[in-house]
């Protein structure tokens, strides 16, 4: 089975064709600032983006023809549960409307289909950032005013477990218990139970462990003060939380790599912040281990930060006793998206109708 793989950025669209899944062609084009700065919604992009990605497949003499199906990078979409969507009329009115927010991903599925229909093959989309499998009691937050949220690393969270399920334990997803951490610029720590994440930190904006660019769960009184001290805008704020939080806001940096080498050439505040960031993510570990009772098949580790040894092996130092710790470093968002759309076609599974 032949697919065309599209992940879109804010800067960049990351395209793919894979047989089965072997990747046979890879390619990042990437737009410049003077480019985008004509659309003033990234919805606006879309035809501009659809050119750049049919342009480069007859560069590379690849037709359309050959393709049985186009996958796309899910969007901001209702909360849904986890698996490969057709993108269907609905779905297309949701992303086009931005019904939960503006983001580059949202393309995704909007030139996925387009593609697709252009020689009638399907378009999926595969465990895109909302999945919401939780639970109802870890929806309570404390306050009726607040509900907790899911946003997260979901397709990476996702193959990663499938994989480990198969590769190390010889079982389907469906039939193992996993706490998952996606270390990169956010981090996400999933209790996946039986092919469900029923609980997981929102890691973008306000959960879980600080990491490179966000301050995870900060004081809530003290934040209050900070926002009513007149000293900052909401937006301000918002940076702060997301964006400029973390290890942006302890070093004045975003590389995780930059931090442990600093740490590593005897920066001693380097070496705490780095270290304090271990001993959150490991805090949390046993958070969602205790989530499922303790029956927990292994502990799996992903993410850009997962290269860096030093940085696991503090981790799990900490854990270890919960379970096995298996690390998978990186993220291979274009072969989770292969292999979702795969599935499908396959007969694995079938694909999900969003609604």
């Amino acid at each position: 089975m032949k697919q065309l793989i599209i992940n879109p950025g804010s800067t960049s669209t990351k395209i793919a064709v894979y047989t089965d899944e072997s990747m046979i062609f890879e390619k990042t084009i990437r737009h410049t600032n003077e480019e985008l700065q004509s659309f003033k919604k990234v919805v606006d992009q879309f035809q501009f983006r659809k050119e750049m990605i049919i342009s480069s497949l007859n560069e590379n003499n690849i037709s359309l023809n050959e393709l049985d199906a186009v996958v796309g990078r899910g969007g901001l979409l209702k909360p849904i549960e986890g698996g490969t969507y057709s993108v269907n009329d609905k779905l297309v009115e949701d992303l086009k409307t931005n019904i939960k927010g503006e983001h580059a991903s949202n393309l995704g599925a909007l030139l996925a289909r387009s593609i697709a229909d252009e020689v009638n093959i399907p378009s999926f989309i595969v465990d895109p950032v909302v999945v919401d499998e939780m639970e109802d009691v870890a929806r309570i937050s404390g306050h009726p005013e607040f509900e907790r949220i899911c946003i997260w690393h979901a397709l990476n969270q996702k193959a990663v477990a499938r994989r480990a399920a198969q590769e190390k334990f010889g079982k389907r997803y469906e039939e193992v218990n996993f706490v998952v951490v996606h270390l990169g610029g956010g981090i996400s720590i999933g209790a996946h139970k039986k092919g469900k994440v029923i609980d997981v930190n929102n890691a973008l904006n306000g959960e879980g462990p600080f990491s490179p660019e966000r301050s995870g769960s900060l004081p809530a009184a003290q934040l209050v003060k900070m926002c009513f001290s007149g000293k900052y805008t909401e937006a301000e704020i918002n940076k702060i939380i997301a964006g400029k939080g973390g290890i942006c806001a302890y070093l004045g940096t975003n590389s995780a790599k930059e931090v442990s080498d600093r740490a590593k050439a005897g920066d001693e505040k380097a070496k705490l912040i780095y270290s304090a960031m271990a001993y959150q993510v490991a805090k949390a570990i046993g958070e969602y281990a205790v989530v499922l009772n303790g029956d927990v098949d292994a502990i799996l580790i992903t993410g850009g930060i997962a290269y860096d040894k030093d940085f696991v092996k503090m981790i799990e130092d900490k854990v270890k006793f919960i379970a096995k710790v298996i690390v998978s470093p990186g993220e291979d968002e274009l072969l989770a998206l292969a292999q979702g759309g795969l599935r499908v076609l396959k007969g694995v599974e079938e694909a999900k109708t969003y609604k």
